[in-house]
């Protein structure tokens, strides 16, 4: 789910800007834009948010502006490198009216260092975790917002496929003597000029009567369908669950279509509504995957 939040927190060494955000993405992946003298503590940051998300494609940004201790000293030996190096670069590739550009030189990590780096002390470092979580506080409470529309939206797509089926079940009930047509005639091929053993037969009328009708599919998605709702009511991740039983429901759909044939007018009414019923299961799964 998306998702963005920023906390500032300003101690008497530095001011600490910690960014989080978040996209959709199937499961948890981590991107870090650390200052060098924070790699230490990424691991850290690292499982604190394993323990607030379980999915998503999350940037991390930390910025840290230091406020004493000569902090905010200019790096004099990188500034003359890096003064070299674009002189360097004009000669190769001179171009009209090329001039350093002083700005682009002091956002050059270390270049307002002192030219060297800090160590981090435990207050710092307890500092930074503490703008960490509550960051993730922030970024949870957005994604959870946003999480609670798409609940609503699964909800009245499942109340949707509930009705479709009640709608399929009121036409199974017309359509009887159809497949019970149909289930004749499969049999009237089955002894046409053959001698069959009663039993053999008993089993062969007992298979086509399960191929031909869909009663038992329809008893499932709509038990499926409850669940799905159970499941959003509930609490804990929930988008890998939904995934499962949405694979259910979808072969449910795919095999009432494929015992639709042949019954005339009334399956291809049956048709179009468990294709309305795959569609809306299509896009109930489409955002079940931006839950977690």
């Amino acid at each position: 789910m998306t998702g963005f939040a920023r906390v500032r927190k300003v101690t008497e060494q530095a001011e600490i800007v910690v960014s989080l955000k978040s996209v959709n993405h199937r499961g948890l992946d981590l991107h870090f834009h650390l200052p060098p003298e924070m790699d230490p503590i990424e691991n850290d940051i690292r499982n604190a948010i394993k323990n607030a998300c379980a999915r998503g494609h999350i940037q991390v940004h930390v910025g840290v502006a230091r406020t004493g201790g000569g902090a905010g000293s200019l790096n004099r030996p990188l500034l003359a490198a890096w003064l070299a190096a674009f002189r360097e670069a004009v000669e190769m590739h001179p171009l009209p009216d090329q001039q350093p550009n002083l700005n682009a030189a002091l956002r050059v990590p270390g270049m307002l260092s002192g030219g060297e780096e800090q160590e981090l002390g435990d207050d710092f470092v307890k500092t930074v975790m503490e703008g960490v979580e509550q960051a993730l506080v922030m970024l949870n409470e957005f994604r959870e917002r946003e999480g609670a529309a798409m609940a609503d939206e699964m909800r009245k797509r499942c109340d949707a496929i509930s009705a479709l089926v009640t709608s399929i079940e009121e036409i199974r009930a017309g359509a009887m003597p159809a497949f019970q047509k149909r289930l004749r005639d499969k049999l009237g091929e089955l002894l046409s000029g053959t001698t069959i053993d009663p039993q053999r037969l008993a089993q062969e009328a007992a298979i086509l009567a399960d191929r031909s009708d869909v009663a038992e599919e329809l008893v499932r998605l709509k038990t499926h369908a409850r669940q799905l709702n159970t499941i959003l009511e509930g609490s804990g991740e929930v988008g890998k669950r939904l995934d499962f039983l949405l694979q259910e429901m979808n072969r449910e759909s795919n095999t009432i279509l494929s015992k639709t044939g042949g019954l005339g007018d009334l399956g291809l009414t049956i048709t179009e509504l468990a294709l309305a019923a795959k569609s809306e299961i299509d896009k109930i799964r489409e955002q079940s995957l931006n839950l977690e």
